[in-house]
């Protein structure tokens, strides 16, 4: 199924190229006014044993990433057999794939792949990986190459040295856009029985897919013209025709399973033959009018669509044939109804749609991409026209970097992508993936149908690590997406809840720096949404969250428990100013779509809000939609370590904090000539409540060179203590506190800055100051 409304199909060249030439919730300013934030953290201990567990009250992300929180594979899960090892040697002799010799190199990348596939893959496991090695060169690609061999790694000479340049050929490029001509036309690129949509998310570079046709398409598949055969590609697995309708459970009839449960009661009728105990399923549950009116997205001027936006990839642990249940390897995130009117809503658009187990009848297992780049070529068009312009220069090219759909237990390290046709990495249905290291920058597409993400759609229980993102329309989940983290990585772009009822997803130690031009009317041409309309004439902020009313049209609203901890997330309101931050409390956990018990939309004053833009410097905390009661003492939710220090203890309750914000500099003497002169302190209260409050010193190096260390001491008047502090390594004697600096932060450059932070119990103010011996000022 698309995901617009049907369009007009509107026949057109291969190839388009249209290029037109308040207050924050928290706000200390930020000096810096330009360049992104710091780079991703590199070096994090993702390892099983560094991995917290549970917190009290919050989702269990333990499992997050490649096979549950396996370490990514090294040399000794290589499959030793040289048949299943193709050397950069091999790859020019037997598949004449030489870098930089200007010739045409994806045939010989699919044959390699496809030799794998037959070859290795059927007795491949996790601990028996084959490898296709390239080495350092330009590879020519013109059309998507699949990467359906299970267990298998594309392993370049490195992320500088092995590039493939993809230039999308007359079958490749998209030959039907919307009548405007803004947008590949999914809905009118039909074929048969088959449409676009089919495609979707589009295509790419690399596309980790079946491509096994459903026997019910061959003909269609046969006929089909060059430019429409990947239609049909992996019906094998869609819902529509490997899916088994489902039917009541005992003593509620209405539901097939309810939140919480995992068991999944089947109907009486239809083939069980893929759903066995260790396969993949995918539990879709059926929209409903009751539902869209939790999302808040009812009355709406949007069509309210028949379609499954609850959904998540299980392993199935038993199946019984007798009772037709199937048991799930974990409980379920939403109630499953057996049909779209059986939870007592009337019909959407006047049809009742079913609920399905629809399995994974050929997912796609263990593919890595490790140490390589990738760019699109696209003849005509200047990389700089790009930046920071939120709209399509080429409709027709809108080609991803790695797609994967129906995939699981894969992963992608080491690459860099540079100006993709959209989305450099996105996902479909996919589950366990692991996305660490990685760099990407820039797309000649990022307007109007929702292109240019670092995007995770339908993708559950995976890892976002380390990666730099750069001039990107958003970091975006969405479509169902859940149990996910998204941890030590630096984005000039929103974090981007996108709706669909995605839930349970961790932002954590993240570097967020938006500029003013990342903007939605920061657009040249075909501009606009997913799912249609123009630019809005708001800002993008950090956090970017799907409002039922507004998210309607491409999917729907926002889910529960989405979690934001410890990131530093700041914004600039005008060219040329200030970076200021947003949602700064770092010990605070922000629990957005959260009442503390059960799902909450956002609202002011009761009313849910209808839409994010302009309203995202609200304070939805205090029973408005993001629960904030919550504080953590660690650096991270997910880590036991970030530094090698372990948490000092686990998550407290506080009162909600209001959104003050008051902002103090505290002067050091600079008459001593040595280092600790250099060095001064500001302090700011970042937020306030009932029994206390949170509160920060930014030291900056004044100096002409660095500084190795640090310590900023100070006296709390009595009644007043410190809860919980970061990024300091802290001593106490009575109600003198010393911060002196953790491991990771002690080294200032000349003129740099950095910062810690804590929260105390009691409202009193730090006093008699110093900062490396330095008396300093009063506090206010």
């Amino acid at each position: 199924m698309s995901r617009k409304s049907p369009l007009r199909r509107a026949a057109i060249p291969a190839i388009v190229a249209a290029v037109a030439t308040t207050a924050l919730l928290q706000i200390p300013p930020d000096p810096a006014d330009a360049a992104p934030g710091p780079g991703a953290l590199s070096g994090l201990d993702l390892g099983a044993a560094n991995r917290r567990a549970p917190v009290t009250g919050l989702y269990d992300w333990s499992k997050a990433g490649y096979r549950g929180e396996a370490a990514l594979p090294g040399s000794a899960e290589v499959n030793p057999g040289a048949a299943c090892q193709v050397t950069p040697a091999e790859l020019a002799g037997q598949y004449n794939v030489k870098p930089d010799d200007g010739a045409d190199d994806t045939n010989g990348v699919q044959a390699a792949i496809d030799s794998i596939k037959s070859a290795c893959s059927p007795s491949g496991s996790y601990t028996k990986l084959s490898t296709i090695t390239f080495p350092a060169g330009r590879f020519d690609v013109t059309h998507e190459i699949h990467v359906d061999a299970d267990y298998l790694i594309l392993r370049g000479a490195g992320k500088d040295a092995t590039k493939f340049v993809y230039r999308p050929d007359v079958n490749t490029a998209y030959d039907t856009l919307t009548p405007d001509g803004s947008d590949w036309d999914e809905d009118g690129m039909t074929s048969g029985a088959g449409k676009g949509g089919w495609l979707w998310p589009g295509r790419g570079l690399f596309r980790v897919q079946s491509r096994g046709v459903n026997a019910a398409y061959a003909s269609d598949y046969a006929s089909a013209p060059a430019n429409r055969k990947d239609i049909f590609e992996g019906t094998v697995n869609v819902h529509w025709k490997a899916g088994v309708k489902l039917r009541g459970k005992p003593g509620d009839t209405a539901f097939a399973a309810k939140m919480g449960d995992k068991v999944v009661h089947l109907a009486s009728s239809g083939a069980l033959t893929s759903l066995a105990a260790g396969n993949l399923v995918n539990i879709r549950a059926a929209n409903s009018l009751k539902f869209y009116e939790q999302q808040k997205a009812t009355p709406t001027a949007f069509p309210l669509l028949n379609m499954h936006m609850r959904q998540q990839i299980f392993t199935i642990t038993a199946l019984d044939t007798a009772a037709r249940t199937i048991t799930l390897d974990k409980p379920l995130e939403y109630d499953v109804p057996v049909t779209s009117t059986s939870d007592g809503s009337a019909p959407i658009d006047g049809t009742t749609y079913d609920s399905k187990a629809a399995p994974l009848v050929d997912p796609v297992l263990g593919v890595g991409f490790e140490n390589l780049g990738f760019t699109q070529d696209m003849p005509g068009l200047n990389p700089a026209d790009a930046n920071n312009n939120y709209g399509n220069m080429a409709p027709a090219a809108e080609m991803h970097g790695i797609v994967f759909k129906w995939a699981a237990n894969s992963w992608v390290r080491g690459i860099r992508a540079e100006m993709t046709g959209s989305h450099p990495i996105v996902t479909e249905e996919a589950k366990n993936l692991q996305i660490v290291d990685n760099e990407l920058s820039g797309s000649w597409n990022k307007g109007k149908g929702g292109n240019g993400y670092f995007r995770g759609s339908r993708v559950w229980d995976s890892l976002y690590a380390g990666n730099t993102s750069t001039l990107l329309r958003h970091f975006t989940f969405q479509w169902s997406a859940a149990g996910n983290v998204v941890i030590g990585n630096s984005f000039d772009s929103d974090l981007n809840l996108h709706g669909g009822w995605e839930r349970n997803n961790l932002f954590e130690l993240n570097t967020v720096k938006v500029p003013y031009a990342h903007r939605s009317g920061n657009c040249r041409a075909n501009c606009g949404e997913e799912g249609g309309g123009g630019p809005d004439d708001s800002n993008w902020f950090p956090i970017w969250w799907g409002a039922g009313k507004k998210a309607v049209k491409w999917s729907g609203g926002s889910g529960y428990r989405n979690v934001f901890f410890n990131n530093a997330m700041t914004k600039q309101l005008a060219t040329g100013g200030p970076y200021n931050d947003f949602y700064a409390d770092r010990h605070r956990v922000y629990n957005f779509g959260w009442d503390g018990s059960a799902y909450k939309h956002l609202d002011v004053g009761g009313t849910p809000i209808e839409d994010w833009a302009k309203n995202e410097q609200r304070d939805y905390t205090g029973g408005h939609g993001v629960d904030a009661t919550k504080t953590d003492a660690a650096s991270s939710l997910f880590l036991k370590s970030v530094d090698g220090t372990p948490p000092s203890s686990s998550t407290g309750q506080s009162s909600t904090p209001t959104s003050t914000t008051t902002t103090t500099s505290i002067p050091t003497s600079t008459t001593t000539p040595n280092p600790g002169a250099c060095l001064t302190a500001a302090f700011a209260r970042k937020s306030v409540w009932d029994s206390g409050y949170g509160g920060g010193f930014t030291v900056t190096n004044t100096c002409s060179a660095a500084v190795s260390s640090w310590a900023v001491e100070f006296d709390l008047p009595a009644g007043t203590t410190i809860s919980s502090s970061w990024s300091s390594v802290l001593t106490r004697t009575g109600q003198h506190y010393r911060f002196g600096n953790a491991a990771h932060n002690g080294n200032v450059k000349a003129g740099g800055t950095t910062t810690f932070g804590f929260n105390a119990a009691g409202q009193g103010l730090p006093v008699t100051c110093t900062i490396a011996g330095t008396k300093c000022g009063g506090t206010e």
